[in-house]
């Protein structure tokens, strides 16, 4: 039984240590260029119209208004600071 346990522990440990280097990769990744952010938009709505959880309507207003955001972030000039992103924009 402690075999087991520690079988499992073990397991668990190495699980941690892949998510947390996961999300150090995504942290330390550079921001995806707006063209490439747009695309994921476009394609994250489209998929919801097709499920029915938003209108064709909603999903074109809120495709302007992410537009909009992503342009302005792209108009300022601390956008480019390391690399740095302001989520609470998005």
């Amino acid at each position: 039984m402690k075999k087991s346990i520690a079988g499992r522990a073990a397991a668990a440990a190495s699980g941690v240590v892949a998510v947390a280097a996961l999300a150090a990769g995504i942290v330390m990744s550079p921001a995806p260029a707006p063209s490439a952010r747009l695309n994921g938009v476009h394609q994250d709505l489209a998929r919801a119209v097709a499920l029915r959880q938003i209108t064709d309507e909603q999903a074109a207003f809120l495709e302007a208004q992410i537009a909009r955001s992503i342009s302005s972030e792209e108009a300022s000039p601390t956008s480019g600071a390391a690399g740095s992103r302001d989520v609470s924009t998005v």
